[in-house]
């Protein structure tokens, strides 16, 4: 239980506000991307993460995390994160989703994937985060 409140402490609702803040710019850019642009849903997705991580890691690092090393081996650490994150939550949430919604247009399904692999990319970006690239 004292694990738990660990990683549910003051840190935790930074980095959720920093997050609203990052779902409201790339959730925008993605499905704009998606829908207005027909860019791929690989592509619109990887923008979301490429913009949003950019104000994540000083948001994070200054806000969230409080975390004062100036280092190049945190930012790759950081990129490394993201990109684990990324590939993991997008690459379960695409297969997974299509199938369930088998019966779906493929636009349904696509933006369905994005928002559950929004959903565990939050999930497993913290956890990083917190543990790996800004841990005290």
């Amino acid at each position: 239980m004292k694990k738990t409140q660990q990683l549910l402490d003051v840190t935790f609702w930074k980095f959720v506000l920093v997050g609203i803040a990052n779902t409201l710019v790339g959730t925008t850019v993605m499905f704009v991307a998606y829908n207005a642009l027909h860019l791929s849903y690989w592509i619109s997705s990887a923008s979301n993460y490429v913009i949003g991580s950019i104000v994540s890691y000083f948001l994070n690092k200054y806000f969230t995390f409080q975390n004062k090393e100036k280092s190049v081996k945190q930012v790759v650490i950081f990129i490394f994160n993201i990109t684990i994150c990324y590939l993991l939550a997008y690459g379960f949430a695409k297969p997974i989703i299509s199938w369930v919604l088998s019966n779906q247009s493929k636009p349904v399904q696509d933006n369905l994937s994005m928002l559950a692999g929004m959903g565990a990319f939050v999930v497993f970006n913290y956890l990083g985060q917190r543990i790996f690239v800004f841990k005290k």
